[in-house]
């Protein structure tokens, strides 16, 4: 796995144009970054940017220029820190069916490939947030030290609160975002901040909850593999119940948006406990995770329309 060379992948079917070649490459290369993490964050980052314009009365257009450079820093560091994780978890990554066909994994890309991709795409990223704001630039780099140091190298194979630590890195993105514009950092940036943070661990322990084999296959101390799946769903829920709060510090949004937040909330917290006892345990993580999904999606979208009714 030390050589430096990129390992192209053995294609079946391969037309005389490559065009399945070229296909697969891209997926694996889109799966070396993990393009989903990136879309959704992306949505948290623009979100930041929006509401940073909307709070200081600032134009869109006006602007432009710290809206392109923003966007493109973000996707380059999460891409680049996600290069990074999947660097460091290529012993691991093949022992869970999740994660087994990643690159990294099956031989498409050498591990220097990744290790390069990675270190190239966040120093890229930060030198275009440094051109917004030091301080975006510096939450970028807080951000990418959190998910590749503390998360990645050490706590995801120590410790049950390696989800925790993780969740600092996936709440960043609107605080760069806001930061990119405003680097003085307004409460409601940091409203976003803690919505984000509090929103992980609930998400991803009913990931792990329905990944449960494959963690412990691979090692890894998740709550539901070394706790079970009562002490998880007690501490879901518990998550889920402190983002109640929340909505409320957003009032200059509307109130119809902090109804629809309120309301996002409640049913987050009816859905988890009307199948807490009764349901199979991995059709109730399944619909909390889906759920999830779904809320986060709703919530930063609603945040951007709040400012324009």
């Amino acid at each position: 796995m030390g050589d430096t060379k990129v390992i192209q992948p053995e294609f079946q079917n391969e037309d005389v144009n490559g065009k399945e070649s070229k296909s697969t490459l891209v997926k694996d290369f889109l799966a070396l970054i993990k393009i989903g993490i990136i879309n959704s964050n992306i949505i948290t980052a623009f979100t930041g940017i929006w509401l940073a314009l909307f709070y200081n009365g600032l134009g869109f257009f006006d602007h432009l220029d710290k809206v392109i450079l923003a966007i493109i820093g973000t996707w380059l560091v999460i891409a680049g820190s996600c290069a990074l994780n999947n660097y460091i978890d290529r012993d691991i990554d093949g022992k869970m069916d999740r994660t087994k066909s990643r690159p990294t994994v099956n031989g498409h890309f050498s591990s220097n490939f990744a290790l390069t991709i990675g270190l190239l795409f966040v120093t890229l990223g930060e030198l275009f947030l440094f051109q917004t704001t030091v301080t975006a630039g510096l939450i970028g780099a807080f951000g990418s030290f959190i998910y590749v140091v503390l998360y990645s190298l050490w706590s995801k194979r120590r410790y049950t609160l390696n989800t925790v630590i993780g969740s600092f890195s996936g709440a960043v993105p609107p605080l760069i975002g806001w930061a990119a514009i405003d680097g003085n950092l307004h409460i409601v940036s940091w409203v976003l901040f803690l919505i984000m943070f509090l929103w992980q661990p609930p998400h991803f322990l009913a990931l792990a909850m329905r990944r449960t084999d494959d963690y412990r296959d691979a090692g890894i101390p998740m709550l539901p593999v070394v706790y079970g799946f009562q002490v998880t769903k007690r501490q879901i829920m518990i998550w889920i119940f402190c983002l109640l709060p929340l909505p409320f510090y957003l009032l200059s949004l509307g109130i119809p948006f902090v109804i629809l937040a309120t309301i996002l909330n409640i049913g987050w917290i009816v859905l988890g406990l009307t199948g807490y006892k009764k349901q199979d345990d991995m059709k109730w993580a399944t619909k909390m995770f889906v759920y999830s999904l779904n809320y986060l999606t709703i919530l930063f979208v609603a945040m951007v329309i709040a400012t324009l009714l």
